[in-house]
């Protein structure tokens, strides 16, 4: 999901102001984040592969560079992962779309979903995806995912 690979620039959901906060989890749930991402935030694992994908879309928007690497399967993952915002390039999350949540068998699934960014002084845009994910060790790990329409 988002395969951004370069410098690492991890951060903890409380550096990026999050975790005691009242205000709804930015996954879309509606819940707190406390209540939603959080926990999967902090090690607790996923339960399936629809709740790893929303914990992924709130680490790239609190910049959990940690979190989305270690949620990455070793066979894809990339050595690092920079987060930053470039100069005059601030990242802006504006929301997630899920569009279905396929379970294949008991270890594997796939996601599709919309996500809506704007960078800098652009356009807002909208990211379509088809993620794959896998279960190994009794924890859900994002593969790769298709970017595109679908």
């Amino acid at each position: 999901m988002f395969n951004d690979s370069s410098v690492s620039a991890s951060a903890t959901p409380q550096s990026a102001g999050v975790g005691s906060s009242p205000s709804g989890c930015p996954c879309g749930t509606g819940r707190t984040y406390a209540k939603c991402c959080g926990p999967l935030h902090a090690g607790e694992p996923s339960a399936d592969a629809l709740s790893l994908m929303r914990s992924r879309y709130s680490a790239y928007v609190y910049k959990l560079s940690s979190y989305l690497l270690d949620t990455w399967h070793p066979t894809t993952r990339p050595p690092t992962l920079d987060l930053a915002d470039r100069p005059g390039l601030r990242t802006n999350w504006l929301g997630l779309q899920v569009i279905s949540h396929r379970i294949i068998d008991p270890q594997r699934a796939e996601v599709s979903f919309i996500a809506r960014v704007k960078v800098g002084g652009g356009p807002a845009q909208r990211m379509t995806e088809r993620s794959r994910f896998l279960m190994e060790d009794g924890r859900w790990f994002y593969v790769d995912g298709e970017v595109g329409p679908k």
